[in-house]
């Protein structure tokens, strides 16, 4: 039997998926990094099991995560979107999401790539931590400090140090995968995906 880290031992199938495929595995992609920022600030308040169930659902409702077409919504949408049992109904997370497509749209601009921009916080490449214990793994850090900042200077919403270290857990900028989980080596000598 495989082991896991702790949050995922006992979890759901769709859980223990998301945590053996997905948690960790550097991300280059800029669509993909999106849909995680999206993901990761609609949870606030939230489990990430929820996030799960309902990310399907978000694929559909959010044009599979194309900032262009986000960042486009109207008030037509959003009313729309609030109407959408399938995604967190809450008016100031959807709002968010087109506020931050709109912000991802110009870092892109500046910076020819989100990938480019985000990466920087980690010097381009994952952090392999060697936590033992899942209390070990902080909420946030001063890298996911510095990051929150920068973003709420850039007009983006829902990320504060918290999701953003969450959000570098959950796109491979860092390794928290604890030293007895399966995962842990594999997540460190993988390299970065899209």
């Amino acid at each position: 039997m495989k082991r896991r880290c702790v949050w995922a031992a006992d979890a759901s199938p769709l859980y223990q998926r998301y945590h053996d495929k997905e948690w960790g595995v550097a991300i280059q992609n800029d669509r993909k990094l999106f849909e995680f920022l999206i993901l990761e600030g609609a949870q606030a308040g939230l489990s990430w099991s929820t996030i799960l169930n309902k990310r399907a659902n978000y694929r559909r409702a959010y044009g599979n995560f194309d900032a262009r077409k986000i960042a486009r919504y109207n008030a037509t949408k959003v009313r729309q979107l609030l109407k959408n049992p399938g995604i967190v109904r809450n008016r100031l997370k959807v709002r968010a999401s087109i506020l931050n497509a709109r912000a991802f749209l110009q870092v892109q601009k500046e910076f020819g790539s989100f990938n480019r921009y985000i990466w920087q916080f980690v010097g381009g490449k994952p952090v392999q931590n060697k936590r033992r214990r899942f209390k070990d793994i902080p909420a946030q850090t001063e890298v996911s400090d510095a990051m929150s900042k920068d973003l709420k200077e850039r007009g983006f919403k829902f990320v504060g140090s918290t999701i953003c270290y969450a959000f570098m857990q959950a796109v491979g900028m860092v390794n928290d995968h604890t030293v007895d989980c399966f995962r842990h080596r594999q997540v460190s000598v993988r390299r970065r995906r899209g």
